[in-house]
Order: structure tokens, then C-alpha cells, then sequence
């Protein structure tokens, strides 16, 4: 992946300012450490920091295209994965591609079908594109905001960046915290309530939105959100559907020109996306998929299982690296490793995370690293097909708050009690909950439970699942690793989104990612009637 950064001014020029530039984009270095690019205009600068997996000669940004008597210049941070269909419509219309980076295809695709073209993309992305001949600026982000983008608005200038010290690096943007900023710091982390930046006059591109700038102002609009719909296939069709995207994603997640592997904790989830992973590198002539897998040292004489995790990883992930053949690694962590780096992971981080967590994500992604440039990942499965325990819950299925943080109290408890009381928690945070509800689509007459359980996967995909996200991002990014999400597919995600709850179960319980079925039975589950979930993982032909 990469990092960029940009700004737009109206009232200076910007041919001069090429040092704050470069350092806005410095800051982001490990997103990008192998090539560094910047594009000066009179009132527009773009800058770059290139991690290289696809195109290495012919991916270098900013990247500037003329198309007739129109000029283009880009700043991406993503992969697409629908590139080379785009590619050939494009090549249909009579455009030419002097390489085959993605980037490019991307340009392209702008300049051909305007701001609709992001209808078209299947990736994650976060990127910049500025229009010379109209004197725009356009930014989007993917659906599902797997990749970052951070925006500031000032009088005649505008801002942006892929992460917040990037911004930050810029005179016009200083590190200052309103009410609002800490009660999303103190009330509201490790999540974040959709498009804030925590510090003034910071905002976030949501997922599924852009953003025009032009000296008339800026304008921001929504291109993709969840639909309610009517589910009308049975368990199976419902299975082999799901099977089928995924596996489809993950195909096409496998593109780059660097080593590639996946994250394989043994769970249902990431040994779903290493089976279709192995298969496809085989089918493609690449050889056997490396595989990732993270421990702590003496883990099976601490081991207690939870509601989230009910038994060791290790045994599970060797029974699914020998089932698919990967060539597996063990990376082993302890508990003085994730101390001594837990400042590391909040500067990488940015704003308070998890601690610990994001640490032994950190130190597992930069083990990774040493081997594969590019990983995928089982990241989103809980979120888009309730896999979490408060799906199940009582006490969550009845709270009036986020599922995830029933335990509000405990936490402001540890406030100075003036202080929480400016804060107004309970106010604050019963507002960011009913305005969260107030988005959920949904269909007319549906039952209760069902519209509850539509209710919290809307609360999980929009506002927990991006917590994890942008741990995901940070921390591999900071480590300069590339980490897919095929989960994240925006195909999967709507149509998991309108499977009836009666189907989740069946998908996803009593399994809780446990194999056995898989390994004694071929695949088939023998714990339910239908094929189920498990499904998923059967080798095919």
C-alpha cells in the first residue's frame, strides 16, 4: 500500500512549499519506504510514499496522464482487484496504458466515467485525483473503509492525508482536542464515530464517500451504503452463494508481483480464505501459499478459554496447513516483546487504541514482513456474519448502547468526576448510539428479532469493525506490510447483510471455527442439517 497526502490552495503558491509537502508525507514513510514522489502545481501539491507490489517501473506517483486536451494527476493509496476487467473496457474505448499498475486503470477510469466510475471499482482505496482543465479535486474512499483518508478544511486551503500525522506534520493544523475529540478518546475508543477526526477541525472521508473541492467549496456525497432486501434462498443456496463470493474475492486478492501468504489463526474465518488462497496460487502455477500463524510462549500452560476464544490456534492451524499443503510459519511472542513495544504501536496507531492487542499485531505483521510483502486476512467475518458473542447475548440484544461496551460505567468511573462530567458521558454516547440507529436500513413489518439482529450487524460493520480496520492498517502499514480483507468485499457484505439471523446460525454456530467436521467429514457438517458454513472450506474440483 502506500500514503499520501495533499493540499489545495487557493490563496499562495504552492511551487514553494515543496518542504511541508515532503514532510507531511515523511511521517507516513512506513506505508511507503520504497519510492517517494511529489507533484507541484500553482495551487495544488500532491505528495506519495510507494510501498511496490504491482508495476514496479510503471506504477511511480503522482502519477500525471493527458487524455486529448485534458491533464490528470493521481494520488492512490489501494489495490483494485477488478483491474484488468476495467482495464479491457478501457482499452475497448480507445485508451492506452503505457504500464499495468492499477493506478493507472484508475486514471483512466476517472477520466472516462467521472465520479461514477467508483460504481465500477471492486478494492480498497483511498486516493486523490485533480482535474487541471475544471480545477477540482476529487478524493474517495472504498466502501468499507479499509483504507484510510483524513481531510481539513481552512479558509481557502484544504488538506489531506492517509493518516493523522501526516496531517499533523502541516503548519495549518495544530495538534488541539475540543469536548467533542475527547469525549471520542475517552467515551468512544478504541471505536471512532464515523467521519471524526478527534482533533478540531480534523474530519475523516467515511467509508463509502467522496469529496469534491473547487474554489466554490466542498462537497461531500455518498456513493455506497447498505440496502435492506428481501432474503429468499433456503440454508444451502444461501451457503454455496457465500462460498462462491468469497471465494471470488479472495481470487482475485491474490494479484501482485511480490511474495504473497495469508494469516491463519486456525478459526473458521482465516481457514476459509487460506483454503481458497492455496487452491488459487496452485491453480495458477505459483506454488504452495505461505502461511502465518502467531503465538505466546507458554500458551498452553496459561491457556484459559473465553466466550472469544475456546480453545488453543496451534492444534487447528496445523490440521488446516497440512489439509492445504501451505508452507507455515510460527511466529512466537512474549509478554516482555509486547511492553517494550506498546509506545511503538500508539505512535503507529495515532490515537489510543489496544495496547497490548495492537502491539502483538505490530510485532506479528513485522515477522511477516521478513517474508511476504503482501498478506490476507480473515479480518470482518465476525462483523458481517455475527460471529461475536454479544450477537447472542441477552443482556446485549437488550441494551440501549453499543453491544461492545456494556461496561460504560467501569470506564468513567476512572475519570476525574469534573472532568466526566463536562464530558456528559451518558449523554454523549446515548446520542452516537440513536444516531447510529437512525441510518439502519431495514424493511417494512419485519419481525422484531430480526430487525435486532439487522440492527447490531448494521452497528458492527459501521461503527466496530472499522476499529479493526484501522488496527489492521496501522499496524501493518507500520511495518510496511500489505494486508488484504476479502471478508470486506462489498459483494459479501450486502448479501450477508440481508441473510435472515436463523440462517446466520446455521452458517456460523455451534462451529465456532472448529474443523473437525471439516477433517473427519470431507467438509460436509454434521451438526446441523444443511452443509452450513463449514462448507466453505471444502476442496473443490
Amino acid at each position: 500500500m502506500c500514503g499520501i497526502a495533499g493540499w489545495v490552495d487557493w490563496g499562495r503558491d504552492l511551487r514553494q512549499e515543496a518542504t511541508t509537502l515532503e514532510r507531511m508525507a515523511s511521517a507516513m514513510t512506513p506505508r511507503g519506504p520504497d519510492d517517494a514522489g511529489l507533484w507541484l502545481s500553482a495551487h495544488v501539491g500532491f505528495a506519495h510514499r510507494r510501498l511496490i507490489v504491482v508495476d514496479p517501473a510503471g506504477g511511480a506517483q503522482p502519477m500525471q496522464r493527458r487524455y486529448g486536451t485534458r491533464s490528470f494527476v493521481i494520488a492512490y493509496n489501494g489495490e483494485l482487484y477488478n483491474t484488468e476487467d476495467l482495464r479491457r473496457d478501457l482499452l475497448a474505448r480507445g485508451y492506452r496504458f503505457e504500464g499495468h499498475s492499477d493506478t493507472e486503470v484508475l486514471l483512466a477510469a476517472y477520466a472516462h466515467w467521472g465520479e461514477a466510475c467508483l460504481e465500477r471499482l471492486n478494492g480498497i482505496f483511498a486516493f486523490a485525483i485533480w482535474n487541471e482543465a475544471e480545477e477540482t479535486l476529487f478524493l474517495a474512499r472504498d466502501r468499507l473503509g479499509v483504507k484510510p483518508l483524513f481531510y481539513a478544511e481552512r479558509p481557502d486551503a484544504f488538506l489531506f492525508a492517509s493518516e493523522l500525522k501526516g496531517l499533523l506534520q502541516h503548519p495549518l493544523i495544530p495538534a488541539e482536542l475540543d469536548r467533542e475529540g475527547l469525549s471520542e478518546a475517552f467515551l468512544m475508543a478504541p471505536s471512532r464515530t464515523p467521519g471524526h477526526g478527534v482533533f478540531r477541525g480534523v474530519n475523516e472521508l467515511r467509508p463509502g464517500y467522496s469529496l469534491r473541492v473547487s474554489r466554490r467549496g466542498v462537497r461531500v456525497q455518498r456513493y455506497w451504503g447498505l440496502e435492506a432486501h428481501e432474503h429468499t434462498e433456503g440454508a444451502q443456496a444461501t451457503a454455496a452463494q457465500v462460498r462462491f463470493l468469497l471465494r471470488d474475492a479472495v481470487e482475485r486478492q491474490l494479484v501482485s508481483d511480490v511474495p504473497i501468504s495469508t494469516l491463519l489463526s486456525g478459526g473458521l474465518d482465516s481457514s476459509a480464505v487460506t483454503a481458497f488462497a492455496a487452491e488459487g496460487l496452485r491453480a495458477q502455477g505459483r506454488g504452495a501459499l505461505r502461511t502465518y500463524s502467531v503465538e505466546f510462549a507458554e500458551m498452553e500452560r496459561h491457556f484459559r478459554a473465553t466466550a472469544f476464544q475456546k480453545s488453543l490456534d496451534a492444534p487447528w492451524v496445523q490440521r488446516v496447513s497440512e489439509l492445504f499443503g501451505t508452507d507455515h510459519r510460527r511466529v512466537v511472542l512474549d509478554t516482555p516483546d509486547l511492553v517494550r513495544h506498546l509506545g511503538t504501536a500508539l505512535e503507529a496507531r495515532d490515537l489510543p487504541g489496544m495496547a497490548d492487542v495492537d502491539t502483538s499485531l505490530l510485532l506479528f505483521c513485522r515477522n511477516v514482513r521478513e517474508g511476504a510483502t503482501v498478506a490476507l486476512s480473515g479480518e470482518s467475518a465476525d462483523e458481517v456474519f455475527g460471529g461475536y458473542p454479544w450477537f447472542f447475548r441477552e443482556d446485549a440484544l437488550a441494551a440501549r448502547t453499543f453491544p461492545w461496551a456494556l461496561r460504560q460505567k467501569d470506564r468513567v468511573a476512572l475519570l476525574n468526576p469534573e472532568f466526566a462530567y463536562w464530558l456528559r458521558p451518558d449523554e454523549y454516547v446515548a446520542a452516537r448510539y440513536e444516531q447510529a440507529l437512525s441510518e439502519v436500513p431495514s424493511l417494512p413489518g419485519e419481525d422484531p428479532g430480526e430487525a435486532r439482529m439487522r440492527q447490531l450487524l448494521y452497528l458492527n460493520i459501521t461503527r466496530f469493525l472499522p476499529t479493526l480496520l484501522d488496527r489492521k492498517d496501522r499496524m501493518s502499514m507500520a511495518t510496511s506490510l500489505e494486508v488484504r480483507v476479502p471478508f470486506c468485499d462489498h459483494r459479501v457484505v450486502e448479501y450477508a447483510y440481508n441473510i435472515p439471523c436463523a440462517i446466520l446460525i446455521v452458517l456460523r454456530t455451534p462451529h465456532d471455527g472448529q474443523l473437525r467436521t471439516l477433517t473427519a467429514k470431507g467438509g460436509a457438517c454434521t451438526c446441523c442439517a444443511s452443509s452450513g458454513w463449514l462448507a466453505v472450506l471444502r476442496r473443490s474440483s
